[in-house]
């Protein structure tokens, strides 16, 4: 096939606005001979996919081809990248927090699987990313370069198949069959998730012969549903109405719901708990939102969960750390959960389960609830519990405050009085809020500091990457806004150890003219496993170093990039994350935060988790559990 003909094909789509309309205008031919690499593209073109983040190697020569003369025509974005880790989570960034699906395209061998780990952040997450790896060849000439080393046939396919859903285009004509499955992965209603389209080497430059483009699969659009039985309904409306002690466990798939998670929790006076990612569900002064429970959790939150009876889990998958390993509800009775997921839905026992969308399941429930009232017992009981709620937010709001606002302390590492973590994450998430930017946390303790300090009031002002606790995500995800139809001004919150395991964002982001920010909390060390460490053991160990990194000598050594001093005490920082943000680029901000043994350095543990030298108490306290 010449380029004149692709390129005419490209320009037809980019005109047009996309296939379906070249297609009706008669620009672009129904029936066309193509390359199985042009049909991907053409394929992934007709459910919307348009960004391309991308790593070109031999194992994938083909397509990059033919996305080279797309892009010159406008008629998607290609993005090429330095670490495949690095763009999985740029291209999970993209498709979380802006909607859009992209793909990511990487090489046979040590970049799929690159790509392949990096892409554990989206399968935790429940985001829809298409990954398209090169693979081996499928005439069994001899092993390829850098493919899985086995006598077994399509390794790539069988490893891939475990983190989401795989298709090894082994034939060119099943594109149409991959492109369905594809679509019903990545663009599932509820908890999405990856697919990875293998494209042996050899298959991608054959010809398909006359590809019908009308048979290739549109995008999926499922209806909102909701359960048919009005039973079901009726029985969780009986549990409510006759408990006082109600708590709704808010979780990711609460934040595209927050009203009806509002609407339900003042209807029924229960307190409400949040996941990590769950900031903003409820606004942070109101009444019923009783912040973060959990391992780490706070006073408020974890009071909630240990004195609850009735627990209305809306959009969660009981993760460890969020629910303290099953030891969460000492309490709770039974359970009421809304969910999409089955399994996750049906996860406790004694649970009436709302399978179904949430906004959807709500507005029948409250139907179904109507002005039904309590008993007059009931509603004093359960008058007595949203006080008692009140009075332990109320405490952890002076707690949090406290460690927010404390001044510098003297940390031996520095050898200097410098900010305690708290009061520096803090500093930099009201200045985020003050300018309107979305703030992305990277794994550690930091992460967890965040979660426990913003004060956000709606969904998507933080986006921590809780489910897999991918260090090196939140300053990777940033790409994701050069590369967003509708960007937002980011700020990467991350540790000295995230960042350096991902630091390629100071060149992608020159590169791809990105202004965004990110700021380096350096504690010299993984102060998030060295505080495990120390609360299990009274020690740490190989946690941390004695090399300091110049962060700022760093950033300043990449064309358009710029780094910044963050000071050392909270009217320091300030200035730094003002000039920083007038930056027109990327800037980096180092700020060194304190470890130690004073309470100011950290906010708090409130749970149980089930790791280490707590196991035997953990799993007794589990097995006493009903639910």
């Amino acid at each position: 096939m010449s380029e004149r003909a692709i390129r005419a094909r490209a320009r037809a789509i980019a005109s047009a606005g996309g296939i379906s309309p070249a297609l009706s205008s008669g620009a672009l031919a129904p029936r066309i001979d193509v390359s199985l690499s042009e049909g991907v593209v053409l394929g992934l073109l007709k459910q919307g996919v348009r960004k391309f983040f991308a790593v070109l190697g031999h194992g994938n020569t083909d397509i990059g081809e033919i996305l080279r003369i797309y892009s010159e025509e406008g008629a998607l974005r290609f993005l090429h990248c330095r670490n495949e880790i690095a763009m999985a989570h740029a291209a999970t960034a993209l498709a979380w927090i802006y909607g859009e699906t992209p793909a990511v395209l990487c090489s046979i061998g040590p970049g799929a699987l690159q790509a392949y780990a990096g892409s554990l952040a989206a399968a935790s997450n429940g985001v829809g990313v298409y990954h398209l790896y090169g693979d081996e060849t499928t005439h069994g000439e001899g092993y390829n370069m850098q493919q899985v080393v086995s006598a077994r046939q399509g390794e790539f396919g069988r490893l891939t198949d475990i983190l989401g859903r795989s298709f090894v285009l082994h034939t060119p004509e099943a594109l149409r069959d991959a492109l369905r499955r594809g679509t019903q992965t990545v663009h599932r209603p509820y908890f999405a998730g990856p697919f990875y389209l293998c494209l042996p080497i050899n298959t991608q430059p054959k010809f398909i012969a006359e590809l019908n483009l009308e048979s290739l699969p549109d995008r999926l659009s499922v209806p909102r549903t909701a359960p048919a039985d009005d039973a079901v309904f009726g029985k969780a409306a009986d549990l409510i109405l006759s408990s006082a002690r109600i708590a709704i466990k808010a979780g990711g798939g609460a934040r595209t719901a927050a009203e009806s998670v509002r609407r339900l929790a003042e209807r029924i006076g229960a307190a409400v708990i949040l996941s990590p990612n769950s900031t903003g569900v409820l606004a942070d002064a109101h009444p019923l939102n009783m912040h973060v429970g959990g391992s780490k959790g706070s006073i408020s939150g974890n009071f909630a969960m240990a004195e609850a009876e009735l627990l209305i889990v809306i959009g969660s998958r009981a993760v460890c750390q969020s629910d303290c390993s099953g030891t969460g509800y000492p309490k709770v009775r039974h359970v009421i959960n809304l969910n999409g997921e089955i399994a996750d839905a049906t996860h406790y026992n004694r649970t009436t389960a709302l399978t179904g969308d949430i906004d959807a399941v709500v507005a029948r429930l409250l139907d179904t609830l109507g002005n039904a009232a309590r008993s007059d017992a009931t509603a004093h009981a359960s008058a007595a519990w949203l006080k008692e709620c009140a009075a332990q937010k109320s405490k952890w709001l002076a707690l949090r405050a406290e460690r927010t606002s404390a001044a510098a302390v003297f940390d031996a590492a520095w050898d200097a009085e410098i900010l305690a973590q708290p009061a520096a994450v803090a500093a930099v998430a009201r200045f985020a809020r003050e300018v309107g930017a979305l703030k992305v946390f990277d794994a550690g303790d930091v992460q967890a500091t965040g979660f426990q300090v913003v004060e956000d009031d709606t969904p998507f002002e933080t986006v921590t990457e809780s489910g897999a606790s991918y260090m090196g995500f939140a300053a990777s995800s940033l790409l994701a806004a050069a590369a967003a139809d509708k960007p937002r001004y980011m700020i990467a919150f991350s540790g000295d150890g995230s960042f350096i395991m991902n630091p390629q964002i100071l060149i992608d982001a020159a590169v791809h003219k990105l202004s965004a920010m990110v700021v380096v909390f350096d504690n010299r060390r993984m102060g998030a496993i060295s505080s495990l460490q120390s609360a299990q053991f009274g020690n740490d160990f190989g946690t941390n170093d004695d090399v300091a990194v110049d962060f700022v000598a760093m950033a300043n050594a990449v064309a358009g990039v710029k780094g910044f001093h963050g000071g050392r005490t909270a009217d320091e920082l300030r200035e730094a994350l003002r000039a920083a943000y007038a930056h027109d680029g990327l800037s980096v901000v180092h700020v060194p935060v304190y470890w130690g043994e004073a309470v100011i350095g950290g906010m708090g543990s409130y749970g149980r988790w089930n790791v280490g030298p707590w196991v035997p108490d953990v799993e007794k306290l589990y097995a006493d559990q009903v639910i």
